[in-house]
């Protein structure tokens, strides 16, 4: 019975910049349920066992009165191919049994969501993309790109996406491409339609 089917369950990425927290709205609007993976991060971070497997591998100064500081964190490890491995190392199982269990969740929920939709900012790149039933790149032009990041304080996209693949490759390994060029409305309606092309 179509009834029976399973929640689709979807990977959103996208070039930083190109709005895919925004993206993560509409698709909750349009009757998706969302979760955004470094929400999932911000979470591990707080607990006591990340947390005392950072301090033993880093040092005290990573968690300064017993909380992690973030940012102390980034430092240490954006500059060491081989600590930011470490730390992926550590967080990413950790994220994966998240994901897992909420959308095990959804399935017991009446009505049930018209998806299950996660961020994954660096979905390709960490190859999480094989657990997805379809997977969705927002992309943006890199003027409007620059202007959102330029807005949020950062400097250009370009020299904070040395890790991540470009956005056109993004585009060509998505199975589903949203422009984020327009307005939220044209957002919404993309993405809505998006959607319904993954409904059983």
């Amino acid at each position: 019975m179509a009834g029976e089917a399973r929640v689709p369950f979807v990977g959103l990425t996208g070039g930083i910049a190109a709005g895919k927290s925004e993206a993560l709205r509409a698709l909750e609007q349009a009757g998706a349920a969302t979760l955004s993976s470094d929400a999932v991060v911000h979470e591990l971070l707080t607990s006591g066992d990340v947390r005392d497997a950072l301090v033993e591998r880093f040092g005290d100064e990573v968690a300064p009165g017993g909380e992690v500081d973030r940012s102390a964190v980034a430092e240490v490890v954006f500059a060491d191919p081989d600590k930011r491995k470490w730390l992926e190392g550590l967080l990413w199982p950790r994220v994966g049994e998240r994901i897992v269990e909420w959308r095990e969740g959804l399935e017991r929920q009446d009505p049930r969501p018209r998806a299950a939709v996660v961020e994954v900012p660096l979905l390709f790149e960490s190859g999480m993309e094989a657990v997805f039933d379809r997977t969705i790149a927002v992309v943006a032009d890199e003027e409007v790109r620059n202007e959102r990041a330029g807005a949020r304080g950062h400097m250009g996209v370009e020299s904070r996406t040395s890790r991540q693949l470009s956005q056109d490759e993004k585009a060509q390994r998505a199975d589903i491409v949203v422009r984020n060029d327009g307005t939220l409305e044209d957002l919404r309606r993309a993405l809505s339609s998006a959607l319904a092309t993954m409904e059983p």
